[in-house]
């Protein structure tokens, strides 16, 4: 699952809110048992939920196997563990290899925060078929996603109007209006998941995976964490370190930067994920479409771009491919250099006046499905974030550092500086500036960087091994393109991980695979 940009990125009838109320446990029960003694009952997973993504139930394994799914009831405060519980969903694939070969559970975290891991791992099961043959592989939708107690904020008509607002203002009266959707949209969050909020911090996460592998009967917890996911397993290490098993963190989120060098560092980094997309596509031998050199290439996008601020294009139906729509399109296909192609194509029809498959990009980034249904990835995303993220800026504060941003990408700069509002209206306060990831006594950990990342910028992984301390995290460095690397299919990536999680080899810190 694609770590998002840090956030950018209404009144629920009666039945909606009662619905919500079931699914968060407003009102709860509370109870005396001891939840780590308590027995999952998986079943054949049904059709994944709105808030998770919708679409159909996954298909079965190669082999015919199935996955399953269940629940697990869990404190919705981890401060009251005999207090109110909430359920959270999880899906499973059993191991196919032998029974004495079995290692445990191998549990992931594809990223967000705020993405369906139920959804997503059979979506990317067969990726990890060999990790299948010694594990079960293991996922769950983190507290605040999908049907795990979902935050819910604006419905679906008020979801395609907030991403339609404009997200790079050029007066004052566009900065008002984003600040005033803004705010909306943080209450909107408070009215309809009030009880949720404080509870979906990292931190609580962390604890509900604890929960987790001890009901999975693990000693240790075995844990494959990607982008965002990376951040939950250092935050695990830390509280748990004498649980950490093997564990593999890909696509690292710098844990000592806060949410403003954050969102700084992706505006690098898609930066640099454009730069090379526009030097791939001028280097080859055939002529490249969208532009005759690499510079000429980037022109164009930011002149389609200003065009778009001035008069949006026909996106899909009756909706326009604006600039914001536009940009958030352009990354979402810098996330994997497979999507290249489809950055090509968008941007080839829409310089002939058709955004649609711009905007089909940017609505995969905004979890919108073609029938105009949302998933909750970005209500949980700015809810997480904002749990976790002490800083709270204000207009003020992004005017002032909008020419860094600028500088770091004229592209993607305003939109990732104006950002930093998220949290400024919302109803919890930020927990610290940055995660504590120390986690002295805890077994090796794999730390994988990627060079060509936009998401989570390569030199996250040195700052997570050195803030996981000495002797835990081990680096090693792909040299490649794109969200992460062990989905690369690289085999000097996907050997290395296997070795780590299959056999115990630790490789060499500091190995470097191209």
């Amino acid at each position: 699952m694609p770590n998002r940009p840090r956030p950018r990125v209404a009144a629920l009838t009666a039945t909606a809110l009662l619905l919500s109320c079931a699914l968060a446990g407003c009102g709860g029960d509370s109870h005396d048992e001891d939840l780590s003694a308590q027995k999952l009952s998986w079943k054949d997973c049904r059709a994944p939920s709105r808030a998770e993504g919708g679409g159909d139930a996954p298909s079965p394994l190669p082999g015919g196997a199935t996955w399953q799914c269940a629940t697990l009831k869990a404190p919705r405060d981890w401060a009251k563990p005999k207090g109110d519980t909430i359920d959270l969903a999880l899906i499973r694939a059993k191991t196919s290899g032998p029974k004495d070969r079995r290692i445990g559970s191998l549990v992931f975290n594809f990223g967000g925060p705020g993405g369906s891991g139920v959804t997503t791992l059979p979506a990317f099961g067969t990726d990890y078929a060999h990790l299948r043959t010694r594990y079960d592989l293991v996922s769950f939708d983190p507290r605040g996603v999908g049907r795990s107690a979902p935050v819910e904020c604006l419905n679906d008509p008020q979801l395609d109007f907030y991403f339609e607002q404009d997200w790079s203002p050029d007066d004052s009266a566009e900065r008002t209006a984003l600040l005033n959707n803004t705010k909306e949209f943080n209450a909107a969050c408070e009215d309809n998941s009030k009880k949720m909020l404080p509870h979906v911090r990292t931190t609580d996460a962390a604890r509900d995976m604890d929960l987790m592998r001890q009901v999975l009967g693990d000693d240790k917890l075995y844990y494959f964490g990607i982008s965002y996911g990376t951040e939950l397993g250092g935050v695990y290490a830390h509280l748990f370190p004498k649980h950490v098993g093997r564990a593999v963190f890909d696509a690292v989120v710098d844990p000592t930067q806060n949410s403003e060098q954050g969102s700084l560092g992706q505006a690098e980094g898609f930066q640099l994920a454009l730069d090379n997309f526009a030097e791939d596509c001028t280097s080859k031998t055939e002529d490249c479409p969208v532009g005759d050199t690499a510079q000429d290439v980037k022109n164009r996008i930011a002149k389609l771009l200003a065009d778009l601020d001035r008069k949006p294009i026909p996106g899909i139906g009756q909706r326009l491919l604006t600039q914001t729509a536009a940009t958030n399109g352009i990354a979402q296909s810098l996330y994997s250099k497979d999507f290249w192609e489809y950055l090509v194509e968008g941007l080839q029809q829409a310089y002939d006046g058709d955004g649609r498959i711009l905007m089909l990009l940017s609505d995969s980034l905004n979890g919108r499905s073609e029938n105009g249904e949302y998933s909750n990835i970005t209500a949980a995303n700015i809810a997480i974030n904002c749990a976790d993220d002490k800083p709270r800026y204000t207009a003020a504060d992004v005017e002032r550092r909008l020419p860094e941003f600028r500088a770091a990408s004229p592209l993607f700069g305003d939109f990732l500086a104006w950002s930093m509002v998220s949290c400024t209206d919302w109803a919890v306060p930020g927990a610290a500036d940055h995660p504590d990831v120390s986690a002295a006594g805890s077994a090796p950990i794999l730390v994988v960087g990627n060079t060509g990342d936009p998401a989570t910028p390569y030199e996250g992984a040195r700052k997570m091994v050195k803030a996981l301390g000495p002797g835990v995290g081990v680096e090693l460095t792909y040299k490649g393109q794109g969200h992460g690397a062990y989905g690369s299919k690289n085999s000097c990536v996907q050997n290395a991980v296997d070795g780590y999680l299959l056999n115990g080899r630790v490789p060499a810190a500091g190995t470097v695979c191209k």
